[in-house]
C-alpha cells in the first residue's frame, strides 16, 4: 500500500524524498510537473517507483478530466487540497489491487504521450519550413521588383 504526502509547496523549500508537483489553479488543476511554481502542491513518498507510478497516476487523472469536477472559483478556477488527495487517493487504491494492469496502463499512455510529443516537434518544424518557404519567396520577388526600377532609372538616364 502507497503511502504518500500531498502539501501545500512553500516557495524555496527543497524536499529530500522523491516528490514530484501538482498544479492547482487554473484549467490544468491536477497536472504533475517536474519542476515547482507558485500554485502548486508537492506530492512525497518514500521510493521513487511510488513516485513514477503517482505522477503518470496523476497525468492521466488530469488528461482524462477527473480533477476537473473538482474545480472551483469563477475566475481563477482551482482544486483544493482534499479534493485533489482523495481523488489521487482513490484511484490509486482502485488500480492497486492488480499492480501489473496498473503498470501496463501507466506505459501505454507514457507511450502515447511521447508519440504525440514527437508529433508536435515535427508539427512545428513543419511550421517552421512553412514560414521559411513564404519569406524566401517574397524576399525573391523584391530583389526582382528593385532590379527591375533600378533598370528603369538607369533607362532614364
Amino acid at each position: 500500500m502507497s503511502t504518500f504526502e500531498l502539501k501545500t509547496h512553500q516557495i524555496g523549500r527543497t524536499y529530500s524524498n522523491p516528490h514530484f508537483f501538482i498544479l492547482n489553479k487554473g484549467q490544468n488543476s491536477g497536472k504533475p510537473l517536474i519542476n515547482p511554481c507558485p500554485n502548486c502542491f508537492v506530492v512525497s513518498t518514500s521510493t521513487e517507483e511510488e513516485k513514477q507510478t503517482l505522477y503518470h497516476l496523476s497525468m492521466m487523472l488530469q488528461i482524462g478530466g477527473f480533477y476537473a469536477y473538482y474545480l472551483k472559483g469563477s475566475v481563477i478556477p482551482f482544486i483544493s487540497i482534499d479534493d485533489c488527495r482523495n481523488t489521487l487517493k482513490n484511484s490509486y487504491t482502485s488500480l492497486l489491487n492488480d499492480e501489473f494492469e496498473l503498470q501496463k496502463h501507466i506505459n501505454i499512455v507514457s507511450a502515447i504521450c511521447k508519440k504525440e510529443a514527437e508529433l508536435k516537434k515535427v508539427i512545428s518544424k513543419m511550421a517552421d519550413l512553412k514560414v521559411s518557404y513564404i519569406q524566401n519567396l517574397f524576399s525573391k520577388k523584391q530583389n526582382r521588383a528593385t532590379k527591375g526600377n533600378k533598370n528603369q532609372i538607369n533607362l532614364l538616364a
